[in-house]
């Protein structure tokens, strides 16, 4: 729901650092809670699409080409009008899998070692635009390797269904 907030500006509306209101290929750039905003070094935000029904990485197609070209671009071009930090300084990655389902792309400071920033839960946006032009359902096809923590329900099922 707070996402929903943020998008309908209900709640967070004076932290957008950035908005595309389209409706199918819009979305809001927002500091992420993790990053207090008094140095670049740790610098994290989150851009939240506009889009309701795409929740994670497996929805993406090529029709969602648009989009993720706006947000890599747009995304880019804000943090370097509002903090200087040019778009080759900037790690830009989706999670999987994602913390929430509701589709989101990180944006963090290169140097800045995020949480979930390795090769196991990241995927760069750079990278999935190049595999969606590809193949328009790859990530529909794909085996994704993903990480998970031992308390995690999810690990817990695969336990049960002897998968790990």
């Amino acid at each position: 729901q707070w996402v929903y907030n943020i998008l309908e500006k209900k709640a967070e509306a004076d932290r957008i650092i950035h908005e595309n209101p389209d409706p199918c290929d819009g979305f809001v750039l927002v500091p992420d809670f993790k990053w207090n905003q008094n140095q670049l070094d740790d610098l994290y935000l989150i851009a939240l699409v506009q889009r309701r029904e795409v929740k994670s990485l497996r929805d993406l197609t090529a029709e969602h080409l648009p989009l993720l070209r706006n947000i890599l671009q747009e995304g880019k071009e804000a943090i370097a009008k509002r903090f200087g930090v040019p778009g080759s300084q900037l790690r830009i990655y989706l999670h999987y899998q994602p913390s929430y389902y509701h589709l989101h792309v990180h944006f963090t400071a290169l140097g800045y070692d995020a949480p979930g920033s390795s090769v196991e839960r990241a995927h760069l946006l750079a990278d999935v635009i190049d595999n969606l032009v590809l193949d328009s359902t790859y990530y529909q096809k794909r085996a994704l390797t993903f990480a998970l923590r031992a308390d995690e329900i999810l690990f817990k099922k695969f336990q049960e269904a002897g998968r790990v």
